[in-house]
């Protein structure tokens, strides 16, 4: 049977079945054995005229909950901030959407100075020297960290706190586990990591240590004593940071740090259910030709005009593969311009403000909550735009009166921290500078009703 949408012909099916050296369909997969093969028509339903699937389609969609339906306290590493929407229009431009990676750079200005323009924003950001052409997402970034810091040290061995986001340890772990290194997670009773608990590990066998800032809790890290911890050996200090806290909190470059990484989603990339994303790399100008992926740098062409080159590519595509840092291929380009467009249209009080609101809107709903009889906040110390209560009851108890509110609650710490009974009604909410003091009141008044 011939299909209008699909361009053959029973004649050029026939035609490439004996180019391949086989009779029919049924004797190309004949390998497959028939017990597991779907031996009727799929139970489809009638066709529908194209009105019709739209409306079905709509109609589907109309089930979903989503942000411009519900008020969301969720975060957990993707978040939702307000984005000016100059930052779409521009960054949604015909010649960036269809721009690819710039094998031919000196075709590719426009890309080029872009992606020059986001290394330069993300160094100023984090105090470091050089920045990277941007990484897959922040998870992979912390991987490609420690594989770097391995790289450099020939360290057999990475330490990292049980703050750092549950999920960042676990794309760790699998990065290690391929070169034969080995991942050491510190507990943190208390919600933030030990600065002493690191002493028995620093030396030449520990290539890094890992710490988030803030942490996955939301809580601050005691990133000076680290920093101070590390100066003096081998071990190099990796930090992994929100891009938008760094408006009020200090760069990294500030308290020690090797290298610095992130998510860039919080810089004007929506949730859209955690994708696509980018990962950001900077780190100090000696470990430059340890980067993975790509550095676009500026130079003068033979009339002295300002033009943009990849200055360096360090990637297995590029160069011998012995020889490469990484076997990284590409980067999020479309959603670090649009990082880029965000970052450069605020500017530097336009990012403080919205950390400063983060901040502020976290405190005062933390306090609303923890006023509540039968809540407390989980742990002691200061946060940013996340923190940890425990409820009075289950927490999906919690969530289901939260749900049919209208509001998108927390995340249960005990969906990421199983083998933590002590945080079995823990909720980790997130109130960034898109939530209304209305709608903070509301959550709030509805929690004070669940029982």
């Amino acid at each position: 049977m011939g299909y209008p949408y699909l361009p053959l012909t029973p004649e050029e099916r026939q035609e490439m079945l004996s180019a391949i050296g086989v009779e029919s369909v049924e004797e190309l997969f004949s390998d497959i054995p028939r017990e597991i093969r779907l031996q009727k028509n799929l139970d489809l339903p009638q066709p529908l005229t194209e009105s019709e699937l739209i409306r079905h389609v709509q109609e589907l969609g109309d089930r979903n909950i989503s942000l411009d339906t519900h008020t969301s306290f969720l975060g957990a590493g993707v978040y939702q901030h307000l984005v000016p929407r100059a930052v779409y229009h521009l960054a949604n431009r015909a010649e960036f959407l269809t721009a690819y990676t710039p094998y031919q750079a000196e075709i590719s200005q426009g890309v080029l100075q872009a992606t020059f323009e986001y290394q330069t924003l993300i160094c100023s950001l984090t105090g470091m020297d050089v920045a990277n052409a941007s990484m897959y997402d922040g998870a992979t970034a912390l991987a490609e960290a420690a594989l770097m810091a391995i790289n450099i040290t020939n360290g057999s061995r990475v330490v990292a706190f049980e703050s750092i986001h549950p999920d960042y340890r676990a794309v760790v772990e699998t990065y290690l586990k391929a070169v034969g290194a080995e991942l050491v997670v510190l507990p943190t009773d208390h919600g933030t990591a030990d600065p002493e608990a690191l002493k028995p590990y620093l030396g030449k066998d520990t290539a890094a240590v890992l710490i988030q800032q803030p942490n996955f809790f939301g809580l601050l890290e005691p990133v000076d004593e680290i920093g101070a911890l590390l100066e003096d050996v081998p071990t190099l200090f990796a930090a992994c940071v929100d891009p938008i806290s760094l408006g009020i909190l200090k760069a990294p470059a500030a308290y020690g740090a090797d290298i610095v990484v992130g998510d860039g989603q919080p810089l004007g990339n929506p949730p859209a259910f955690g994708g696509p994303s980018f990962g950001f790399m900077a780190v100090k100008e000696k470990y430059i030709r340890r980067m993975p992926g790509r550095i676009v740098g500026e130079t003068r062409d033979e009339a002295g005009n300002r033009g943009f080159v990849l200055t360096l590519q360090t990637r297995e595509q590029h160069i011998r593969r012995h020889r490469a840092t990484s076997n990284i291929c590409t980067n999020a380009a479309h959603s670090s311009l649009i990082g880029t467009v965000y970052l450069a249209m605020l500017g530097k009080q336009g990012l403080r403000e919205v950390a400063v609101q983060c901040a502020q809107k976290a405190h005062y709903t933390a306090e609303q909550i923890a006023a509540l009889p039968g809540w407390e906040l989980l742990f002691e110390g200061p946060y940013y735009h996340e923190f940890a209560v425990k409820a009075p009851v289950p927490w999906t108890r919690v969530n289901a009166v939260l749900l049919a509110e209208g509001i998108i609650g927390g995340l249960p710490l005990a969906k990421m921290y199983p083998d933590r009974p002590e945080w079995e009604n823990a909720i980790l909410f997130c109130v960034t500078e898109a939530r209304t003091a209305d709608e903070i009141q509301h959550l709030v008044q509805v929690l004070k009703g669940v029982e």
